[in-house]
Formats: C-alpha cells, structure tokens, sequence
C-alpha cells in the first residue's frame, strides 16, 4: 500500500472527494485537485507526535480487509491515520467512539486507494522512473539531508524502495484519473454564466480604500512619556504635511511601518482588514484627505485616503475562468467518486477488522 511519507496530501484529499467524515469536514474548504497525480505530490514528513490511532494490541502484519486478494493490514491503516491527520491538523482521537469512526473512514479510503491502484495497474508512463526518482529528489531536498530522509522513511515504517514503489504506483492513479475522469469533464461558458447568475452574492466585491499612512510607532509597554513624545512627532509631522510637505517623502523618511519604503502605500482594504480606530478613519476620508493624529495599539497614524472604491458586482468576464475551474472541480469530484464506487462494486472486498 502506499503511505504516509508520499500520501500525506492524497490520502486526505481523496477522503475529502469520496465525502468521507469526519476528515472530509477539515478539508472541506479546499477544492479537490483537477487529477490525482497533483494530489500525491510527494511530502516527505517526520510522522507526527501524536500517538498511532489504530488498535495497538493488534499486529502491524494482520490483515484487516483484502481488495481482489489485496492484502490491507492494521500496520496500513496505522500508517494512513497519521498521514490523513497530519495532513488535516487534526489530534489523535482519545474517544473510542469518534477513533472508530475515523479508522472506519479511513479504511474505506485505503480500499479506494486500492481500487484505483487495481485499475490503473496498466497504465503506461514513458518516463515513470524519472518522474519517480525527481519525486524522491525533492523529498530528500526538502528534509536537507540524508539522515532526516532516513529517518523519515524509518518513522512511516518503509524503505526507500517500497517508497519508490509507492510513489509509482501514485502516479499511474493519477494518469488513470486524468484519462478517465478529468479529461472527460467539460464545463461550457453557459453553464458559466449559468453559475453567475443565479449566485450573484457570491461576485459582490465589498467597499474598499486605497490608503497611505505615517507611523510613529509605540512599544506594547511604552511609559506615559514616551507615548506623549511619539504623539507629538506625529502632530509635528502633519503640521508639516498641512504646511506643505511630501506626504510620501515624509513616510519614507519618518514612518516606522514597512510601508515606509513605499511612501506609506497600504495599497486598497476593506472593512475589517484593519484595526477599528484605523479603518474608521480611513473610511471617513475623502479623496486626497489627509486624518488628524489616530492613536492604536501600534502608536500614532497619519492617514491619507487615496481614494474609495464602492460596493460593486464583480463583472462575469473576470470571473468566468474562475467559476469555470471551481465548476470543472466539483464535477469531478463528483465523477470520482462514481468511479470510485463502481469500482468498488465490481470488486471482491472483504472486511475483517481487528478488535483489541
């Protein structure tokens, strides 16, 4: 089977295309990828601190399920629970209810996993072994040295060739993936527009302000003389701005934001991107209007509004490419997981889970 160092992203994201819970709720907010190779990129990672899930009286060798005589052992499904937890940011389940019920799921998405690999068993890729082998370079790249490496393999409990294996395997799913699903899902400008029209809220671009701003900063536990000195820089520096000073030659000289190097240039936000005293400042401004001195918890502001952009509905010939992605995605996210099923239904699968 394959697993933790190379499945991190696949096994949890496959769970979340099948609409597996309770994973598929932490993943819910990422679309699924377009084809399963994008999904197993290789992410060679220590597996976490938290303790395996998976009964521990059991042994690593027994076998919970087959698929066509496809052996899936307890060791498997240990190896996948951290991999899909990691992945999801989620603790190792203490309550035995909840720990059942995510080794169920997680079982079911090994079978998945298993059908697939079933399927795409005779699925050419010309250059399998380079693809396999820069998978591997990466992986070794992104640990820095052999040793991690090692020690990462040693921790998912498999060897540098069952991990090649692994990988492999991988991404001849995701050749099948693409061939049988992806590649038969199209999405037309109608359907498109379709999807815009009926959702308009989901294109409504809220009010927003192009502001820049001079900072006189203050430490968190700054003394009462202190403060009272960087308030009266700041009214200095716009007693300045009013006499006719650069406003932006005055931020990169005097502010203590980053922005300084940009003359103070926050570029354009919207309501709530901002601490309130600033956000209801900027708001009020008119074009080219230049605040009084605004005190917040990061000292004292000068803020000058570049302009207001209101509330409008974003046009469909700027979404259209988008909307027809997130269309393309759901569909075939949907088409998986018939696929997935049928599969499934055709196969001979049999269950024997341990118990403590």
């Amino acid at each position: 089977m394959r697993f933790a160092l190379g499945l991190q992203v696949s096994l949890a994201s496959l769970a979340a295309i099948l609409g597996m819970s309770p994973l598929s709720a932490a993943t819910a907010e990422t679309p699924p990828a377009p084809a399963a190779s994008q999904a197993a990129a290789p992410a060679v990672t220590p597996a976490p601190a938290t303790a395996p899930v998976a009964a521990p009286a059991v042994e690593a060798s027994t076998v919970i399920a087959k698929v066509n005589e496809v052996p899936i052992t307890a060791g498997d499904l240990n190896r996948a629970l951290r991999a899909m937890l990691s992945q999801s940011r989620m603790p190792a389940p203490t309550d035995p209810a909840q720990r059942q019920q995510i080794e169920a799921m997680a079982l079911e998405t090994l079978i998945a996993q298993e059908v697939l690999s079933q399927a795409a068993e005779d699925v050419a890729i010309a250059d399998l072994d380079q693809q396999v082998a820069a998978k591997i370079e990466a992986a070794k790249a992104r640990l820095g040295t052999p040793e991690a490496f090692a020690q990462a393999l040693a921790q998912t409990g498999i060897t540098e060739e069952q991990f090649k294996v692994h990988l492999a395997r991988d991404l001849k799913i995701g050749t099948y993936i693409q061939q049988e699903v992806d590649a038969k899902v199209t999405i037309t400008p109608e359907q498109a527009r379709q999807f815009y029209d009926q959702n308009p809220d989901k294109f409504k671009k809220p009010e927003s302000v192009h502001a820049s701003h001079i900072l006189i900063g203050t430490d968190a536990g700054a003394t009462p003389e202190a403060k009272a000195a960087a308030k009266q820089k700041a009214e200095d520096l716009l007693a300045k701005i009013k006499g006719g000073a650069d406003f932006a030659e005055l931020a990169k000289a005097e502010s203590t934001c980053p922005s300084a190097q940009k003359g103070g240039d926050l570029g354009s936000f919207g309501r709530g991107q901002m601490v309130k005293p600033f956000e209801e400042t900027a708001f009020s401004l008119q074009d080219g209007e230049v605040s009084g001195v605004v005190e917040t918890q990061f000292g004292y502001h000068i803020i000058k509004s570049q302009g207001k952009t209101p509330s409008e509905t974003v046009p469909f010939e700027q979404v259209e490419a988008r909307i027809m992605t997130q269309l393309k995605n759901q569909e075939i996210k949907k088409q998986l997981a018939a696929k997935v099923e049928a599969l499934k239904q055709a196969a001979k699968i049999e269950k024997t889970p341990p118990t403590p």
